[in-house]
């Protein structure tokens, strides 16, 4: 990707009529020229040069840059904007590399308790049958996806802000179950990471807080309702496959702490697919149709019936009071629709993980 574009504070003097104005103005007033005439210019270039290249992402990363330089209402502002769309919609339409994103399928029930096993059937063998068919797809997931997972923590504010959580997850609830968690928790941010950079979005590496999980802070806009649902859902579906291995491993090596870990990440990843605030649920629901956020709820209230499960009675009030209340999407989103439906299925299946101490 270029290098990150200069703060529009560092010229005051128009470079063609001469006049000072102030710093925070992105174009001259009285001439008009653009304060970043060259340096737009040079990522006009580099974008350009990108998208020849077929390297959407960085181009995207370019045109966005140049975006932040450009004074709204300008004819300029409107053909960057129009670019940026445009390069959004080719990404997202494009095959990607395989990705946690692939492991959209729905997954069979777990049951906690007798009651609920009854209810379930055979679903024991088909959860077998699921894992095993997926080991293809982790070991795939791991040579493709490895590198940017150990990127994360080759940066010092992931890594010390990772450990400080781990020594307070490990003097409450001991070193096994401190490990487990900050990984998952690690795996979901870096699935929102992994689609930041695939839609060319500047982010800096996940910071933890111990006790409320972690977040990634962005560097540029996401306007677009589509690519933020991405990069929103990208999270809790890079999460479900890490509930995915880590079951997977907790059933062949028959290890209840490895269960108790997944299935508290299944609950972490299940509560971020609230429709509320900032969290991921509620971007995905930002490029939903009406009906689609009603589908969407009426899955959450399915599931909710099967599992008996608490958090999604509050996950459901919140997708109601968002088809509700806020404005839906013009455009019907499918893809998101479809990805949040499965979550919710896939997540409050594995919440129900039995786990014996």
């Amino acid at each position: 990707m270029p290098d990150a574009a200069p703060s529009p504070t560092t010229s005051t003097r128009c470079g063609s009529c001469g006049i000072d104005y102030a710093t925070r103005l992105l174009a001259c007033p009285q001439c008009h020229r653009l304060a970043f005439a060259d340096e737009l210019k040079r990522l006009a270039e580099s974008a350009d040069e990108a998208s020849r290249a077929g390297d959407l992402a960085r181009a995207l990363a370019a045109w966005r840059d140049a975006f932040a330089l450009l004074p709204p209402g300008t004819r300029q502002y409107d053909v960057v904007r129009d670019r940026i769309e445009s390069l959004t919609q080719q990404i997202d339409a494009s095959p990607s590399q395989p990705s946690p994103a692939d492991a959209r399928t729905e997954e069979p029930a777990f049951s906690p308790q007798e009651g609920w096993a009854g209810k379930a059937g055979v679903a024991g063998l088909g959860t077998l049958a699921l894992l095993a068919f997926k080991f293809k797809f982790l070991i795939v997931l791991a040579l493709t996806k490895g590198k940017l997972l150990l990127l994360g923590l080759t940066k010092a504010s992931t890594l010390f802000s990772m450990l400080l959580s781990m020594g307070v997850y490990w003097a409450a609830f001991g070193w096994w179950f401190a490990i487990g968690l900050v990984l998952s928790i690690y795996v979901h941010e870096m699935g929102h990471v992994a689609a930041l950079r695939r839609f060319g979005v500047r982010a800096e590496a996940p910071m933890f807080i111990p006790g409320l999980g972690a977040f990634v802070r962005l560097k540029q806009a996401l306007p677009d309702a589509r690519a933020d649902a991405r990069v929103g859902l990208a999270g809790p579906i890079w999460g479900l496959v890490g509930v995915l291995a880590t079951y997977a491993a907790a059933l062949a090596t028959n290890s209840p702490a490895l269960s108790a870990i997944a299935k508290l990440a299944a609950w972490i990843n299940l509560f971020n697919l609230l429709p509320v605030w900032q969290l991921d649920g509620s971007r995905g629901f930002r490029s939903m149709s009406r009906s689609e956020r009603w589908f969407s709820a009426l899955a959450i209230a399915v599931m909710w019936s099967v599992t008996q499960e608490s958090l999604l009675a509050l996950i459901l009030i919140g997708a109601t009071f968002n088809a509700l209340t806020h404005p839906p999407s013009l455009t019907p989103d499918r893809r998101a629709t479809f990805e949040y439906v499965l979550l919710v299925v896939s997540l409050s299946l594995l919440s129900q993980i039995p786990v014996v101490l």
